[in-house]
């Protein structure tokens, strides 16, 4: 059942996105030049270089040419992903974009069959249909196919919950260890993660087997060191986005999410295009502005609330790792756009979906799921084609 889920999402979203790339052409992103670079993203026609856009352009020249041709903010970019990409791209001549597609096309079916065990486990086979459709019609969930690292990360975060579950703990650290080499919110993993070994009959040796993770992780700015001469390269790379960290930690980011936010209302109401209300965002209409951080805050508001009723349904690990994922993004807000990317960031937080499986198990709140998802996600599909600024 999850592998039918998988087909025929992903070819409908496949269909949809070509379809507003041909249909809607005229509305392109004017500046769609500027951030595209034919030589990496244009491989076997707009039926695979659909699924390049925006960052898989720093995916793909780290995959083709190494960091040492993307200085700066490309140690931003964790090394698996590209890495793996790099591999099957030799193997497939030189097709990057495909190796790409593929990778995260398979790394999305095997994130798939795992949700629907975990999920099974705990809301039933109803359930756990529910949690896989969810996940696969979730408005950006055009990423599990896109030349972006979210698939191989979702797979590897639970995977790493699975294999702790059933007492191996040596292999969730060697899991979570190539999480933390895929995205930085892999950090999430390591507390929850102790606490699955906190409740083991060998509490110390479980943990410290989790010890594997960040020994794995430290090959990355041994590199950069050696490279660059800077070990915590990835780390400063965040300033291209304008972020920073908060003192204030994830209440940084909230505060500033709800600035925005209510800037945003202000936008709205007076409907107007030239007097700009969010001012930290320069070179963009007002009115989209003013939509982009009402639709960040909205789904901040819904994660928070899922994550909470993972820890109570699922308990404090997946609780614990839904909050943490979020917290982390929320610390390093950006000046521009305070909820940059968390709409996105949500798709790779599995517990969420458990949470809304569990409250879609009555047919009016399944459908009401499923429409708005859908509607939602057909709107960021079209978006994404047309080189707009999709989460």
């Amino acid at each position: 059942m999850p592998t039918e889920i998988f087909l025929w999402t992903r070819a409908a979203t496949w269909a949809a996105a070509l379809f507003a790339l041909f249909v809607f052409v005229p509305n392109r992103h004017p500046r769609a030049g500027v951030w595209d670079d034919p030589s990496l993203t244009h491989d076997l026609g707009a039926v695979t270089d659909v699924w390049a856009r925006w960052d898989s352009v720093w995916f793909l020249r780290i995959a083709e040419h190494g960091y040492d041709s993307a200085t700066g903010a490309a140690s931003a970019f964790y090394p698996l992903y590209p890495g793996v990409v790099a591999v099957v791209g030799r193997a497939l001549f030189g097709h990057y974009v495909l190796a790409g597609i593929l990778v995260s096309l398979a790394a999305a079916l095997g994130a798939f069959l795992l949700l629907h065990r975990v999920a099974e486990e705990r809301l039933g086979a109803d359930g756990a249909r529910r949690a896989v459709l969810y996940l696969a019609l979730f408005p950006f969930a055009l990423f599990l196919q896109a030349v972006y690292s979210e698939s191989l990360y979702l797979l590897l975060t639970l995977a790493a919950f699975v294999v702790a579950e059933r007492g191996r703990f040596l292999a969730a650290g060697a899991i979570a260890g190539l999480a933390l080499l895929t995205r930085p919110t892999a950090a999430a993993l390591l507390p929850a993660l102790a606490l699955l070994a906190w409740r083991e009959r060998e509490r110390w040796r479980a943990l410290a087997s989790l010890a594997l993770a960040p020994l794995l992780f430290t090959a990355y700015p041994l590199y950069l060191w050696q490279a660059e001469g800077d070990p915590w390269a990835f780390l400063r790379a965040q300033r291209l986005w304008s972020r920073h960290l908060s003192p204030a930690g994830p209440f940084g980011g909230i505060w500033d999410g709800l600035r925005a936010g209510w800037a945003g209302v202000e936008q709205l109401a007076s409907g107007s295009h030239t007097h700009v209300y969010w001012t930290a965002a320069q070179d963009a209409d007002p009115i989209r502005v003013a939509t982009l951080n009402l639709e960040a805050l909205a789904f901040l508001v819904l994660f928070a609330i899922l994550a909470m009723l993972a820890w109570r349904r699922f308990g404090a690990p997946y609780g614990l790792f839904a909050l943490l994922s979020l917290a982390i993004p929320l610390s390093v807000p950006s000046e521009r756009w305070p909820l940059l990317s968390l709409p996105r960031f949500g798709l790779t937080i599995f517990p969420l979906f458990l949470a809304l499986a569990s409250l879609g198990d009555r047919p009016r709140a399944h459908t009401a799921i499923v429409a708005v998802s859908s509607l939602l996600l057909g709107v960021s599909v079209a978006q994404w084609a047309l080189w707009q600024w999709v989460a």
